[in-house]
């Protein structure tokens, strides 16, 4: 059996789809009814008339990787564990639960895996687990430090990543994979997929920096391939593209067919918008869509190298072009 966590995110949910197509029986965790229920929407933009037979073939158990005794009764049987499940958020308020449900809920994932009969697992960490120089070509190699400028999300996440190593070292079979910023057919309204429907709207302007995209089915199928192999204790970083803001923005806009932004926004503006968005949320219920840690990432220039996966598993990523086109076509509703 296999047993998928976070499986109604978005790489979850085009993980399912893949995983699918096998004969192996599938088991994902879940805990929003509405979000299950709207996974059946992107079976249906990639398979069509065999989507609800490839969705039936999946067993939704409810529950959370922070409920222990739950779990380990949900992952009994499994062979291979693919663990999406996280939390993202940049907003320091969150920092407590960002450690719980990342670390804990991790160390939760890992410490079953350990008890069950030749299970392999795949973990899902994230570039912000990496090290990296602005400027730089960062690797696998690269040494993370926890700076003032470090996020909460990328503490958590390199948190997650040493339980993992800690429990390779107890034994466990088990890969990494850390991608970057993810797009794929899913909701506008939610992840990175708000690039979308902010440009749709139509913006002037485009943030200076630079950082990396990659196709959520390229993800999936690494995940699988690397899962189906003999490969253990790596981590690999899964880029598709590294480019600039601009030029992303640029062929979002001409997919799209809406006004290409053509000015830099300046940092002060930002950092002016920012105060004043903080501003009004402490008289509404809602947090400020930009923090400290955004505005870094606004203005920072990240670049990443995926040899090391290109090699292993002679991998050919989706071009840019090709990633927009699958996530304006697979809007969801």
């Amino acid at each position: 059996m296999i047993f998928v966590t976070g499986g109604t995110g978005l790489l979850g949910t085009h993980l399912l789809v893949q995983l699918s197509t096998h004969k192996i029986p599938i088991r994902a965790l879940y805990r929003s009814e509405s979000k299950k229920n709207k996974v059946l929407g992107i079976f249906q933009h990639y398979l069509s008339e065999n989507a609800q037979q490839a969705y039936d073939k999946i067993e939704w158990v409810k529950g959370d990787i922070l409920d222990l005794p739950s779990l380990k009764e949900h992952m009994q049987g499994a062979r291979k564990v693919y663990h999406c499940a996280a939390m993202v958020s940049f907003h320091k308020s969150d920092f407590n639960n960002l450690l719980k449900i990342n670390r804990e809920g991790t160390e939760n994932v890992v410490n079953i895996a350990l008890t069950l009969n030749r299970c392999k697992l795949c973990y899902v960490s994230s570039t912000a687990a990496i090290g990296g120089l602005d400027g730089e070509m960062t690797t696998e190699d690269s040494k993370w430090k926890n700076e003032p400028t470090t996020s909460g999300y990328s503490i958590s996440k390199y948190s997650a990543e040493k339980e993992v190593w800690r429990a390779i070292e107890e034994g466990l079979d088990a890969v990494m994979v850390n991608p970057c910023v993810i797009l794929g057919a899913g909701n506008w309204n939610e992840s990175s997929l708000t690039i979308f429907r902010t440009l749709k709207k139509g913006v002037s302007f485009y943030p200076p920096g630079a950082n990396a995209v990659v196709d959520a089915r390229d993800v999936a199928e690494i995940m699988i391939k690397l899962t189906d192999s003999n490969i253990t204790a790596q981590r690999y970083l899964c880029i598709g593209s590294n480019q600039s803001f601009q030029v992303l923005m640029a062929e979002i806009a001409n997919q799209l067919n809406v006004k290409m932004p053509k000015k830099p926004v300046k940092r002060w503006m930002v950092e002016v918008a920012r105060i004043l968005i903080g501003g009004l949320a402490l008289f509404t219920s809602k947090k400020p869509s930009i923090t400290k840690e955004t505005v870094e990432s606004l203005f920072g220039n990240k670049s990443y190298d995926a040899s090391k996966i290109r090699k292993e598993l002679d991998f050919t990523f989706r071009t840019l072009p090709e990633m927009v086109e699958n996530g304006i076509k697979g809007r969801q509703l």
